[in-house]
């Protein structure tokens, strides 16, 4: 049976991969591993549990869980029971996970107690959770006695369940990273997941079986949407990773033959950068999905030299996006691929404009504006209502700043909340990062504005050497004042190991803030 990306939601490619990949091995998590046919039979027993627990079509169920097969059966027997799947951040503490179950509430939460040494089950009993039914341990016998109650007499309401999801319902409600207050529930549509991703795996070349390495939590859109979703559609064999380190990534690598790896460019930067990359072999990589940071034309050279990797594409999206608005396109070459996030996908508009709402000519900055299909349909309040997420006449509004080229693709200059102000100039870090990593004996570079009394504000930079250098401050800020204008020469720089990422290998900048205070002080 075909597929039709433009009407199928996440049960019905839940039932739909399973039955055409069946001989396939769908995930392979240490001496777990399970063939699309065998995922299929489990994925049903798990949807089933649901129903016998109560689960009622729409109802949320959430798992607060690293990456791992269990996730996987969990949120595919979600979609199947005709439920809705929200995935929680793993490094939330107790009142951060109550707020979002509280707010989407959920019946259902499974956890792996012990995770980066944390006890969920206890932060979650020390909290107030009306709606919540039941806490279930993925990684203990409780799994199996869930699943052991999905009874085969329930098998035809599953079907009757996945028939009756349609292309517009909510598959997943996500949480964004609440950086500004508490996280807000953006409603993603179970077909929008899909439609926007198939364009991008085709365009990727990913393949019937290929390894498929998801650092990128399955939490994230990243890793849910561009990882799950991904591996499902084309029948890639999913490789969950829980936690990122460089040797045990290039160990798994190099074991299990991965092709396929999507991540952020900060990943890359550490297999790059760590002295005993030449020690292991990396040579099965093909694919790579990256976004979420500037990625300068020689570390895509040393990716494709020293990686193995053929197909490079940088792309753009958010949560409220489905998590896709843009991607560079296969044979694009390393320029295109480096300084822009590439072309808008199909089916959905953008605009870029002013501060006034103006639209700006190609070649000038302006706030991305996108319409289309996969833009969420709102956020979730905590009495169950929703507010838009989008304008009067349904653009939403990013907050990003970008610059189209004459070939329709952009470039993500920076955050609007994270630009600072030098001397009345408008200073965008991810403009000075994209240029301080050109310098070859930087690896990576992070900035933020810190104050400054003549200035207002002033460019800091938290820089990761290149393997063997030891450039200096006095080095780094005199070539930054030959490559670019004043205002943008960091005033200070601080050499660091490594950056802080969050759970998604996004750059903390926070923690950057923090670290800037207590070296100025």
């Amino acid at each position: 049976m075909q597929l039709s990306p433009q009407s199928t939601n996440l049960a019905e490619l839940a039932r739909w991969s399973c039955e055409t990949y069946s001989e396939v091995v769908a995930i392979r998590d240490g001496d777990t591993s399970l063939t699309y046919a065998e995922l299929g039979e489990v994925t049903k027993k798990a949807a089933a549990a649901m129903i016998a627990a109560g689960v009622g079509p729409g109802d949320v169920v959430a798992i607060w869980a690293p990456n791992c097969w269990q996730w996987l059966v969990a949120s595919m027997g979600i979609s199947r029971a005709g439920a809705v799947v929200l995935p929680v951040n793993t490094r939330f503490k107790g009142a951060e996970a109550a707020h979002v179950l509280n707010t989407a509430e959920a019946r259902i939460v499974f956890i792996v107690d012990g995770f980066l040494d944390t006890d969920y089950s206890g932060m979650l009993a020390a909290q107030e959770l009306p709606s919540v039914q039941k806490v279930i341990d993925l990684s203990t016998s409780a799994f199996d006695d869930f699943l052991a109650t999905g009874d085969e007499a329930l098998f035809d309401e599953v079907e009757a369940r996945t028939d009756a999801v349609t292309y517009d319902d909510v598959g997943a409600i996500m949480f964004t990273s609440g950086t500004t207050g508490h996280p807000k529930g953006v409603l993603v549509r179970g077909g929008a997941m899909v439609r926007s991703f198939s364009g991008w795996g085709a365009a990727m070349d990913v393949r019937r079986g290929d390894p498929y390495l998801i650092v990128n939590p399955y939490f994230h859109a990243f890793g849910f949407n561009g990882g799950i979703v991904m591996c499902l559609l084309f029948g890639a064999t999913n490789i969950p990773f829980p936690v990122y380190e460089p040797v045990a990534v290039m160990q798994i690598i190099e074991r299990e033959q991965v092709a396929i790896f999507p991540g952020p460019p900060a990943l890359y930067q550490g297999l790059l950068n760590h002295p005993d990359l030449d020690n292991y072999d990396v040579s099965s990589l093909r694919g790579c999905i990256t976004g979420a940071a500037s990625i300068p034309v020689e570390m895509i050279e040393a990716m494709r030299t020293r990686l193995g990797f053929k197909d490079i594409s940088t792309a753009y999206g958010m949560t409220e996006t489905s998590g896709i608005v843009t991607y560079t396109l296969n044979g694009d070459p390393d320029e295109l691929v480096s300084n822009t996030s590439g072309c808008v996908i199909d089916d959905v508009e953008v605009r870029i404009v002013d501060e006034e709402g103006n639209d700006v000519p190609r070649g000038e900055p302006g706030e991305l504006l996108v319409r289309g299909y996969q833009v969420t349909p709102g956020y979730l309040l905590g009495d169950g209502g929703v507010t838009k997420a989008t304008d009067d006449n349904d653009w939403l509004h990013t907050g990003d700043v970008v610059v189209m080229n004459e070939l329709g693709y952009i470039d993500i200059t920076d955050r609007i909340k994270d630009m600072y102000i030098v001397g009345g100039f408008n200073a965008y870090p991810a403009e000075i990062e994209r240029m301080m990593v050109e310098h070859p004996d930087i690896g990576i570079a992070s900035v933020i504005g810190v104050p400054e009394a003549r200035l207002g504000e002033v460019g800091a930079a938290f820089v990761v050497r290149a393997p063997g250098s030891t450039i200096t401050e006095e080095t780094v800020i005199a070539w930054c004042r030959e490559e670019m204008a004043n205002y943008k020469v960091p005033r200070h720089v601080w050499f660091v190991d490594t950056l802080p990422l969050t759970p998604s290998n996004k750059v903390q900048k926070p923690v950057l803030r923090e670290w800037a205070a207590e070296r100025m002080a």
